[in-house]
């Protein structure tokens, strides 16, 4: 299992679209609620963008999950910035899983007010999309079974179509395996995978399953 307080690393980037986002407009006649994607000045956080990227690096926590398994990749959120600088309609758009997705809509949700975005003298509500990405600095470390076997978690691998436990994903895999071979981490419940001793069951789904 990788330490997150020795490797842990982020990288988030923001980007936005530009044009109205007609699919979130309501009437013509009612502006108050239209969405923005683009607008005269933009919404600004405390500290400007530098301090918005500190704030998501201090207090995102790496998933215990995401952590035992070594998964790293990125996950895109979606969200509106109100007119009173709060934060609303916080989205994941991409699944890593793992916990990934809540613990990044967590963080965002849980922003300090921004300035909000200005379009023709008055605040409006602007959407914003920022991709963040989970991973470890330092070099990649494979995933030992022994150390799932240990964890607090369940895991059934999905490869090639199919559901496997984590003996039998053993004699597919090896005794390790390249995190980066996961595709993603769901929650499972399937009966015939019951692991009542284990906090949850994860199935693992493997790339090019």
């Amino acid at each position: 299992m990788i330490n997150p307080k020795l490797f842990f690393a982020l990288l988030i980037f923001l980007t936005i679209s530009f044009g109205i986002v007609n699919a979130q407009d309501t009437t013509k006649k009612d502006t108050s609620k239209r969405i923005f994607v683009a607008v005269e000045q933009e919404p600004l956080f405390p500290g400007g963008v530098q301090g918005f990227y500190k704030y998501i690096a201090k207090n995102l926590k790496y998933p215990e999950v995401a952590n035992v398994l070594g998964l790293e990749g990125k996950v895109i959120v979606s969200f509106v910035i109100e007119k009173d600088g709060s934060m609303a309609d916080v989205k994941p758009i991409t699944c890593l899983g793992a916990g990934c997705e809540s613990e990044a809509a967590r963080v965002i949700s849980q922003s300090p007010l921004w300035k909000p975005g200005i379009q023709k003298g008055e605040p409006v509500r602007v959407m914003y999309t920022v991709p963040i990405s989970f991973g470890f600095g330092g070099a990649k470390e494979p995933t030992y079974m022994k150390n799932l076997r240990k964890s607090n978690y369940g895991f059934v691998f999905f490869i090639k179509g199919a559901p496997y436990s984590i003996d039998d994903a053993e004699t597919m895999l090896g005794k390790s395996f390249d995190p980066a071979t996961i595709q993603s981490v769901e929650d499972y419940d399937n009966p015939k995978y019951a692991m009542p001793d284990k906090k949850a069951v994860y199935l693992v789904v493997m790339k090019n399953s």
